[in-house]
């Protein structure tokens, strides 16, 4: 049914052939995307896919780089070596005006097992992120949560550290944000109670023995992911100034990402002989 005039056209139509409205996608459409096995599987959005592509090429540049490098484990462990060539935090290096580090290293991971715990967190959580707040918050929430969490993982910690797990506790952050906003509804109350407990997990594993989990950037990047995403609010159907704001941030943070990489990829030729 056409919003001005109520004639009924077909979902098909993009202008009311009675009175020439524009007509933008149903609501349905719009909020709940096709799912995968009728929704047992999460539906992957663009950007969440996106990112577990770039994830997944740069595990498997450094994988194979620290195996030619000779080193046996390199499917479990990845050298450091190889790591900080390719950007992860490394607060030395950071403080002497390497600040892209702070972005790329949250695409790398030290190990198969790192690697396949986030890709299946954030192929979880992402599509729930991204369906909800769309994909420019959800870009810009998740960059600004690694920069957050590897900055302050720089400010408290001298290990070189490495992980999309900062940008992950930045969508638990969104998610909280989210019920906290929706605080008087019972959907809101069990939304941020289920997420919270999400948090607290995931922190409390920092504490455990064996396990090198850089809490500082975990807590840094839930910080920023509540901040932005309660402040932006999920997105409004209409084409508003504040939803093309949220569209331009998105293709700067894109072209932030592209950036720091192109340095990345600049310091990597530089030194790869000598380093």
């Amino acid at each position: 049914m056409c919003p001005h005039c109520r004639a009924f056209i077909t979902t098909s139509d993009r202008v009311c052939p009675y009175c020439d409205t524009p007509v933008g996608p149903r609501a349905t459409d719009v909020r709940n995307p096709g799912a995968i096995l009728g929704g047992f599987i999460p539906h992957a959005r663009f950007a969440t896919s996106m990112i577990l592509l770039v994830n997944i090429g740069l595990f498997a540049a450094t994988l194979l780089l620290s195996m030619k490098r000779g080193n046996g484990d390199a499917l479990m462990n990845i050298d450091i070596r190889t790591l900080a060539q390719f950007g992860a935090k490394w607060g030395e290096a950071i403080a002497l005006g390497q600040w892209w580090r702070l972005v790329t290293a949250g695409f790398l991971h030290g190990g198969l097992l790192h690697i396949l715990m986030n890709s299946w967190v954030l192929f979880d959580l992402g599509a729930q992120v991204e369906e909800i707040y769309g994909a420019p918050r959800m870009v810009v929430l998740y960059l600004v949560s690694t920069i957050a969490g590897f900055g302050l993982s720089t400010l408290l910690s001298a290990s070189i550290s490495v992980g999309a797990s900062a940008g992950i506790f930045g969508l638990i952050g969104a998610m909280i944000a989210l019920g906290v906003r929706h605080r008087a509804h019972p959907a809101g109350s069990a939304i941020r109670g289920l997420y919270v407990r999400w948090a607290i997990y995931g922190l409390l594993l920092g504490f455990l023995p064996g396990f090198h989990i850089d809490n500082a950037a975990h807590i840094g990047g839930l910080a920023a992911g509540f901040a932005v995403a309660y402040l932006a609010g999920t997105p409004k159907l209409a084409d508003t100034l504040m939803e093309r704001f949220w569209r331009v941030a998105a293709y700067a943070s894109v072209v932030l990402i592209a950036f720091c990489f192109l340095k990345m990829y600049l310091w990597f030729m530089a030194t790869r002989t000598a380093f």
